[in-house]
């Protein structure tokens, strides 16, 4: 007798992307942009969650033919991929490539997409990373530093 199945049709591995239309117009009304001139990534921060974030693609006809859109969401997925460790748990995003993500990707390639994706993450609620683009907590100033220390004497 075979071993019973557990799960059904719908036990999939989770992918951690956004899939449903629904998501994607939460993501766009309700959360925060920050855009450069390659990429835009919307964020919206999910309540108290601490399921791994999840990523949408979003690549218009603007940005070139079918060969080309799929070269860039593939490229896209790989510099995600490689920062998903940098991002906050509970969060998910929207990133629009947009007509220059394909010049970056032509003269740089892989490496400058994923530059300037972290450049971007770096500025929204879904980057818990400690890379040299995070913000550096400020560093506290006493008064040997400042020079205002009393000499004795």
């Amino acid at each position: 007798m075979p071993a019973p199945r557990t799960g059904g049709a719908g036990a999939r591995r989770k992918r951690g992307r956004l899939s449903r239309s629904g998501d994607f117009d939460r993501v766009y009304r309700q959360g925060r942009s920050t855009g450069g001139r390659e990429f835009v990534v919307h964020v919206f921060p999910r309540e108290a969650s601490l399921d791994p974030p999840r990523v949408g693609l979003s690549v218009s006809k603007k940005v070139g033919d079918a060969v080309t859109r799929n070269r860039i969401k593939r490229v896209l997925r790989e510099s995600v991929a490689s920062l998903e460790s940098e991002l906050a748990a509970g969060s998910d995003l929207v990133i629009t490539a947009r007509a220059d993500a394909v010049d970056l990707d032509a003269r740089e390639g892989q490496a400058g997409v994923q530059r300037e994706l972290r450049s971007l993450l770096s500025r929204t609620t879904a980057w818990a990373g400690a890379g040299p683009e995070a913000p550096a907590e400020p560093t506290p100033v006493t008064p040997e530093d400042s020079g205002e220390v009393e000499s004795g004497g």
